[in-house]
């Protein structure tokens, strides 16, 4: 005698679409549906119908473009926490920078991805949100603390490459906003002040800057530490 398993599909992940751009809905809607394991039940085009559209049907995911006219994505990202929090957050763009990052899990995505991504890395990335995950740098990612702390490195990094400044000098820049003198930077880094003054004449080179007050300010409009050591 033969015995038989009925074996049930898993619901399909329920999906809010939001881009102002028709294309791009279309596109990523036609690359969900032919996946099979994601239902797209809503659409916008812009950020007020983006948060109307997720706080009527609830999706499982709000996949959702950076930038949307009306309202910022990440404000988008806020008011959806706010009103639906169970819905998880993927933010889709057309290019990543650290800093964007930052501010997208500092608000509460679960994910970003590229737009040009291949169809099954967008995918892999809403099924890796929707089961608790976060998704960054095309990887599945466990803990939002080694998310934030890549990230701060990158930060670092862009900030290295774009004004030349050696990481001793980013540090050195960081203390400089928090307001400490070179003593107490010199005490903080077991260096001597001399060593600091040095960093300190390098940077202000490198900056066209001449004074302690203008490197500050130079810094946090330029992001040259991340937004918790600016205060």
């Amino acid at each position: 005698m033969t015995q038989t398993t009925n074996l049930q599909r898993p619901p399909a992940i329920r999906v809010v679409l939001a881009d102002d751009h028709p294309v791009v809905r279309i596109g990523v809607r036609n690359l969900l549906t032919a996946h099979g394991n994601f239902q797209v039940i809503g659409e916008a085009e812009n950020g007020t119908q983006a948060v109307a559209a997720t706080v009527e049907q609830r999706p499982d995911v709000l996949l959702l473009d950076v930038q949307m006219p009306q309202t910022t994505g990440f404000d988008i990202v806020r008011q959806v926490m706010t009103a639906v929090p169970q819905t998880k957050i993927l933010l889709l763009t057309g290019s990543i920078q650290a800093e964007q990052l930052a501010e997208a899990f500092t608000a509460g995505a679960r994910g970003i991805v590229l737009k040009s991504a291949l169809a099954e890395q967008i995918a892999t990335a809403l099924i890796a949100v929707m089961n608790g995950f976060y998704w960054a740098d095309g990887k599945r990612i466990e803990h939002l603390a080694g998310v934030l702390a890549e990230l701060r490195t990158q930060v670092q990094q862009e900030s290295t490459e774009r004004f030349h400044l050696t990481r001793r000098e980013l540090e050195v820049v960081g203390l400089i906003v928090k307001g400490l003198s070179n003593r107490e930077i010199a005490k903080q880094f077991k260096l001597s002040e001399e060593t600091v003054k040095r960093h300190l004449s390098n940077t202000f080179e490198k900056l066209k800057l001449s004074t302690r007050l203008e490197l500050a300010i130079f810094a946090i409009a330029h992001k040259l530490v991340p937004p918790s050591e600016a205060q």
